[in-house]
């Protein structure tokens, strides 16, 4: 490779890795958590069955998993400010990702509540305890492992999802690096090197997500 090659490389991993430690990751962060939340109260309105409730949330999943996530980016960031409002770009990313991701997590969360038999509901029923209760103290702690593997996969997937955050002005790791390539003209070692960033962000992720997985198969087995 030519020596101002190298020397573009390493200059820019540093440029390039900044933003992804400063935006991109605390962009993932701040939004899976609150996609999190969402999910837990979409999939407990099915679970329960309440009525009215549980329609809103099939709505809510319906159009939210049927319309791309760069559309809803578009709507809240460029649209919005027709009607009136005006929202900074970072937190109008992590809206739109926190709602997006929710709509997915409520299913996984619905599914792995549905896993959980209904007679130990019924039993934390029976022994004094509240709905609530027992959902908190039973039912969810093993719904969260059975879903485990499956938000974390859509925790990597949401990292690499963020660099669509470029489209709304978020200066991310992927905007640094179109900028970079827009002043040095040589895009495909930039976008390799941004790439082998992403992948580096989702290795470390993987990692956390095996060893969680190994650590609740040993809580299980006690």
């Amino acid at each position: 490779m030519d020596t101002a090659l190298v020397e573009l490389f390493l200059d820019s991993f540093w440029k390039i890795l900044l933003p992804g430690l400063t935006v991109t990751i605390p962009l993932t962060a701040i939004a899976f958590s609150l996609a999190l939340v969402i999910a837990v109260v979409t999939a407990l309105v099915q679970y329960a069955q309440v009525p009215v409730l549980k329609d809103i949330a099939r709505l809510y999943i319906w159009a939210t998993r049927g319309t791309p996530l760069l559309v809803q980016l578009f709507i809240v960031f460029y649209g919005l400010p027709h009607a009136g409002v005006l929202i900074n770009p970072f937190v109008a990313a992590v809206i739109v990702f926190s709602i997006n991701e929710g709509a997915y997590c409520a299913e996984t969360m619905r599914a792995a509540l549905e896993s959980v038999p209904r007679g130990q509901l019924e039993a934390g029923l029976t022994s004094g305890m509240t709905w609530l209760q027992t959902i908190r103290r039973i039912v969810l702690p093993q719904a969260f492992r059975t879903a485990f593997p499956t938000l974390g996969n859509s925790l990597i997937a949401m990292v690499k999802d963020t660099s669509l955050a470029a489209n709304i002005t978020v200066t991310e790791m992927f905007m640094t690096t179109q900028r970079i390539v827009a002043r040095t003209y040589e895009p495909l070692l930039l976008y390799v090197e941004v790439g082998l960033i992403y992948l580096l962000f989702c290795t470390v992720l993987t990692r956390v997500q095996s060893w969680g997985e190994e650590r609740l198969r040993t809580y299980a087995r006690r």
